[in-house]
Protein backbone atom coordinates (compact mmCIF):
# COMPACT_ATOMS: atom_id res chain seq x y z
CA UNK A 1 0.00 0.00 0.00
CA UNK A 2 1.72 3.55 -1.17
CA UNK A 3 2.26 6.03 2.12
CA UNK A 4 0.04 8.24 1.22
CA UNK A 5 -3.31 6.18 1.37
CA UNK A 6 -1.97 4.52 4.36
CA UNK A 7 -1.63 7.63 6.09
CA UNK A 8 -5.12 8.92 4.81
CA UNK A 9 -6.51 4.99 6.28
CA UNK A 10 -5.07 5.96 9.60
CA UNK A 11 -7.12 9.62 9.81
CA UNK A 12 -9.50 8.79 12.87
CA UNK A 13 -12.07 11.09 11.42
CA UNK A 14 -13.13 9.19 8.58
CA UNK A 15 -16.45 8.99 7.35
CA UNK A 16 -18.58 5.42 8.56
CA UNK A 17 -21.06 3.80 7.08
CA UNK A 18 -23.42 1.37 8.66
CA UNK A 19 -23.45 -2.32 7.51
CA UNK A 20 -25.55 -5.07 8.48
CA UNK A 21 -23.71 -8.26 9.00
CA UNK A 22 -24.97 -12.04 9.59
CA UNK A 23 -22.86 -14.45 11.95
CA UNK A 24 -23.58 -16.97 14.02
CA UNK A 25 -24.16 -15.87 17.92
CA UNK A 26 -21.17 -18.12 19.13
CA UNK A 27 -18.92 -15.80 17.18
CA UNK A 28 -20.43 -12.71 18.60
CA UNK A 29 -20.47 -13.97 21.85
CA UNK A 30 -16.84 -14.53 21.58
CA UNK A 31 -16.24 -11.21 20.43
CA UNK A 32 -18.37 -9.15 23.04
CA UNK A 33 -16.10 -11.78 25.34
CA UNK A 34 -12.42 -10.74 24.21
CA UNK A 35 -12.32 -7.21 22.92
CA UNK A 36 -11.87 -5.76 26.37
CA UNK A 37 -9.30 -8.46 27.45
CA UNK A 38 -7.83 -7.20 24.02
CA UNK A 39 -7.66 -3.36 24.97
CA UNK A 40 -11.09 -2.34 22.49
CA UNK A 41 -14.12 -0.63 24.12
CA UNK A 42 -16.37 -3.00 22.19
CA UNK A 43 -17.00 -5.75 19.63
CA UNK A 44 -17.16 -3.34 17.06
CA UNK A 45 -13.69 -1.81 16.76
CA UNK A 46 -12.23 -5.30 17.25
CA UNK A 47 -14.26 -6.35 13.91
CA UNK A 48 -13.06 -3.23 11.89
CA UNK A 49 -9.27 -4.12 13.14
CA UNK A 50 -10.02 -8.22 12.08
CA UNK A 51 -11.12 -7.07 8.75
CA UNK A 52 -9.26 -4.43 8.12
CA UNK A 53 -5.81 -6.47 8.85
CA UNK A 54 -7.34 -8.66 6.13
CA UNK A 55 -8.06 -5.96 3.70
CA UNK A 56 -4.45 -4.60 4.07
CA UNK A 57 -2.88 -8.21 3.64
CA UNK A 58 -4.95 -8.52 0.41
CA UNK A 59 -4.59 -5.25 -1.20
CA UNK A 60 -1.19 -5.56 -0.70
CA UNK A 61 -0.78 -9.61 -2.02
CA UNK A 62 -2.91 -8.02 -4.99
CA UNK A 63 -0.78 -4.90 -5.60
CA UNK A 64 2.01 -6.60 -5.69
CA UNK A 65 1.10 -9.21 -8.49
CA UNK A 66 2.56 -8.30 -12.04
CA UNK A 67 -0.26 -7.13 -13.54
CA UNK A 68 -1.01 -4.52 -10.79
CA UNK A 69 2.62 -3.30 -11.44
CA UNK A 70 2.46 -3.17 -15.07
CA UNK A 71 -0.89 -0.94 -14.63
CA UNK A 72 1.18 1.52 -12.75
CA UNK A 73 3.66 1.70 -14.75
CA UNK A 74 1.67 2.47 -17.73
CA UNK A 75 0.31 5.58 -15.60
CA UNK A 76 3.49 6.52 -14.45
CA UNK A 77 4.41 6.86 -18.02
CA UNK A 78 1.37 9.15 -19.30
CA UNK A 79 -1.21 6.68 -20.31
CA UNK A 80 -4.57 7.43 -18.86
CA UNK A 81 -6.91 5.73 -16.84
CA UNK A 82 -9.57 5.99 -18.86
CA UNK A 83 -7.02 4.28 -21.52
CA UNK A 84 -6.15 1.45 -18.77
CA UNK A 85 -9.68 1.01 -17.49
CA UNK A 86 -10.73 0.20 -21.07
CA UNK A 87 -7.98 -2.01 -22.14
CA UNK A 88 -8.91 -4.30 -18.92
CA UNK A 89 -12.65 -4.16 -19.45
CA UNK A 90 -11.47 -5.30 -23.09
CA UNK A 91 -9.80 -8.24 -21.82
CA UNK A 92 -12.42 -9.01 -19.01
CA UNK A 93 -14.98 -9.50 -21.12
Amino acid sequence: MKIAELKHRLHRDRPMVSVTLRMPDDVLVDLKRIAPLLGFSGYQPLMRTYIGQGLRTDLERLDNTPIAKFVEALRQNGVPDETIQRAINEIAA
